[in-house]
């Protein structure tokens, strides 16, 4: 009962018409959104298609039994009849050009998953055919089972590309989507524009959805999903479960700090935790929480919203200077700084962050922690990614590092994690699978610090 839809490359639709899909889907069925990768915004379209929170499934980050363990938990948690997997760039692309380590063809492999190949056939007919015979042949153990053409002309244009493929590869074509501005997406510089910030996006998705239902076989796509058949044998846990005192642990989630992989917030509920959500923006002070977590997201786009904030800013370098721990990632770091382009910040490191034009950062991460820290023990490995358009200025006092880059960029000289007292903020964004120890480590420390 699961399927993935894949590109034939970047850009090609594969996220209006996954989420379309998805909506479409959702009037009859559950279904439980996916996304190939360690993307955090194509899931939030995806969350709110379905009403249920899209997972991240990534080859880099995860086991194979992992991303089994991680489809199937979720499914079973939303009680969905149906798995729709987004992936991630083309079908084939990864970290090495021959392995498949990161690609969507690794996911598809590791959950014997049926594939959709979504292939752009603007001024394509036959070339069509023979892109998606390569597909095929290329790696025969992935099921490509049928194939959705994007950016079609018109009804001639859909029939004589269907049956090049259908005769000439013997691939079914299960519908096909007329080029229309329309159902296009808003872009931003890390990507699309995050769903929370769309107030009409449920009218598009909606759009999208209605889309798909006039120009998709959709019978035929869950006739596929349900030839599928059991999953491969073998699972193995995403987190451990070790902290058994109560915590409340404040994470900072608004129209900011969106980037948290619900992953991670489970894992810490497993550790025993309350999770205590607070607004950096609009909420006066930190609340009564032991420790506290702030995810990624746009504090540059709201720098004069949260430097306006005094009590919450203040409320944070207190809750810091007292020594109670604090895990902050990418813009969770740029809002400890002392400064994002020139507007006060929380001052918990005492260096100013600003935008550059270009990205800084875009790479998967693997870190080893310097010393012991809130998430890690000294020597630990983790994962992780890192896609960024900022830099901090570490000019002025020298600055102490929780981890080491072994690939990736990192803040500076390949070191990363900015630590004071009991804080560490890295450019660093973490999947709990990779890094098991983060939950039960962070809520045992945040449990047991006494600042009385």
């Amino acid at each position: 009962m699961r399927i993935v839809l894949a590109g034939t490359g970047s850009a090609v639709g594969k996220t209006t018409i996954s989420t379309g899909i998805m909506k479409a889907l959702s009037g009859e069925y559950r279904v439980q959104p996916y996304k190939v990768g360690p993307d955090y915004i194509d899931p939030t379209y995806h969350t709110l298609a379905t009403g249920n929170h899209s997972r991240n499934l990534d080859s880099f980050f995860m086991s194979d039994g992992q991303i089994r363990e991680g489809f199937e938990r979720a499914l079973n948690l939303s009680k969905s009849d149906f798995g729709v997997i987004e992936g991630v760039r083309g079908l084939y692309e990864g970290i090495s050009p021959i392995g498949d380590v990161g690609n969507t063809a690794s996911i598809a492999k590791a959950l014997n998953a049926p594939v959709i190949l979504i292939l752009n056939a603007r001024s394509l007919v036959k070339s069509a055919a023979a892109i998606v015979l390569g597909f095929k042949t290329l790696d025969p153990t992935i099921q490509i089972r049928g194939v959705i053409l994007n950016q079609v002309k018109n009804r001639k244009h859909y029939l004589k590309t269907k049956e090049s493929i259908e005769k000439l590869v013997n691939t079914d074509v299960i519908g096909g989507i007329p080029r229309d501005d329309a159902i296009g997406v808003e872009q931003r510089h890390l990507g699309l524009v995050p769903a929370v910030e769309r107030e009409n996006l449920l009218y598009y998705i909606g759009e999208w959805g209605r889309v798909m239902e006039e120009n998709l076989d959709l019978d035929a796509l869950i006739s596929i999903m349900k030839d599928a058949g059991k999953l491969p044998e073998g699972r193995e846990p995403l987190w451990k479960e070790e902290n058994r005192q109560k915590v409340k642990i404040g994470i900072a989630r608004d129209e900011v700090f969106t980037f948290y992989y619900q992953e991670n917030l489970e894992a810490l509920e497993a550790n025993q935790a309350e999770l205590v959500y607070f607004s950096p923006t609009h909420d006066e002070e930190v609340p009564d929480v032991d420790g506290i977590y702030i995810g990624g997201g746009y504090p540059e786009i709201f720098a004069q919203e949260l430097e306006s904030n005094h009590t919450m800013r203040e409320s944070v370098q207190k809750f810091h200077q007292r020594g109670r721990p604090i895990y902050a990632e990418c813009g969770g770091l740029m809002y400890l700084s002392r400064s994002i382009n020139g507007r006060d910040m929380c001052n918990v490191f005492p260096y100013h962050s600003r935008m550059t034009k270009k990205p800084q950062a875009l790479s998967y991460v693997i870190a080893r922690a310097r010393e012991d820290n809130v998430i890690l023990d000294k020597g630990g490995e983790f994962r992780g990614h890192e896609f960024h358009y900022s830099q901090v200025d570490l000019q002025g006092e020298k600055p102490q590092f929780a981890f080491d880059i072994l690939r990736g960029r990192g803040i500076t000289d390949s070191k990363d994690g900015l630590m004071s007292k009991n804080t560490v903020a890295s450019y660093v964004h973490t999947h709990v699978a990779t890094c098991p120890q983060f939950a039960s480590k962070f809520t045992r420390i945040s449990a047991e610090f006494d600042d009385s």
